[in-house]
């Protein structure tokens, strides 16, 4: 029987939904709009677009969003003190500079610039470091680990004692999920390029998360049957059927997985319209943060 698919852009607009009406109702209450401000240092075509959508998706929820721009050849002196300007406007709550930054920018000290309390992308050395330690907790958490994260309880209720392989080990997605599964008392295996006999370590796996960023590299003898696979890839690959010529696909080998895993998320639809999501939930968490 094939994998359940897990509608990641229906659980986003639930979601979506929840944080229109609570900024809605603190407005109603005489309570400030919660503010997110983007920063995008040159012109990557991809970061443009993906700033332009979450600019886009906090205006449908009510958010304010605020746009700032800054040429390729910007000094590290320029982004940071952007940033800090930043963190003094009140009616900012949220602060996200888009990543990648251009080559000759310290991405480290351009996020460690950004206010912990801002810091809804996740990504402040601070809010890693309390995601890592036991007994500590993150202001906020990653956004895309976290919307993983969320898709997997609403079909796994208790990971407690499972077995959890992380395909990948980036800072974005990689390690801080990893973090979260720690935290739900799943047992985790981060596998990377040096990882020994892959397919092996893989089909040990309760819950499968790829985000390694190479086209269809899961196949279906790397899955355990019955297994939840989330996928976090987007790769474009050639499709002469295709009327771009072109496809979306993940990391995972969807149609031929899907007969072997009991959950899958699809790409598109999955895990994308996660991020942004709860980038949304994590911009009203900071503007309750603010009043406290």
């Amino acid at each position: 029987m094939p994998a359940e698919i897990i509608d990641g852009k229906a659980v986003a607009e639930q979601i979506r939904a929840e944080v229109k009406q609570a900024v809605a109702e603190r407005v109603a209450a005489g309570k400030t709009v919660p503010g997110l401000a983007t920063v995008l240092v040159g012109d990557n075509p991809a970061s443009q677009v993906y700033v332009r959508s979450k600019r886009k998706a906090c205006e449908e929820v009510g958010i304010q969003s605020f746009g700032f721009e800054l040429p390729a050849t910007a000094t590290q002196d320029q982004v940071e003190g952007l940033v800090r300007e930043l963190n003094q406007d009140p009616r900012i709550h949220g602060i996200l500079v888009q990543l990648p930054l251009p080559d000759g920018l310290d991405e480290e000290r351009v996020l460690g610039a950004i206010s912990i309390q801002k810091d809804v992308d996740g990504f402040h050395p601070l809010n890693i470091g309390r995601l890592a330690q036991k007994g500590r907790e993150p202001l906020f958490v990653p956004c895309t680990p976290a919307g993983c994260l969320y898709l997997i309880e609403r079909v796994v209720p208790s990971l407690r004692g499972l077995n959890a392989v992380v395909l990948g080990r980036s800072n974005i997605v990689g390690m801080p999920m990893a973090l979260l599964l720690v935290r739900a008392d799943a047992t985790v295996t981060i596998c990377h390029s040096r990882t020994r006999d892959l397919p092996a370590v893989t089909r040990q796996a309760d819950v499968l998360v790829a985000a390694v960023g190479r086209a269809e590299m899961v196949r279906a003898d790397w899955v355990k049957p019955g297994a939840v696979v989330i996928d976090v890839g987007i790769n474009r690959i050639e499709d002469p059927t295709h009327p771009k010529g072109q496809r979306l696909v993940g990391d995972v080998a969807f149609e031929e997985v899907r007969q072997v895993a009991g959950y899958i998320t699809p790409v598109p639809g999955g895990v994308g319209p996660m991020t942004i999501a709860m980038l949304l939930k994590n911009t009203l968490r900071a503007a309750e943060l603010a009043e406290m």
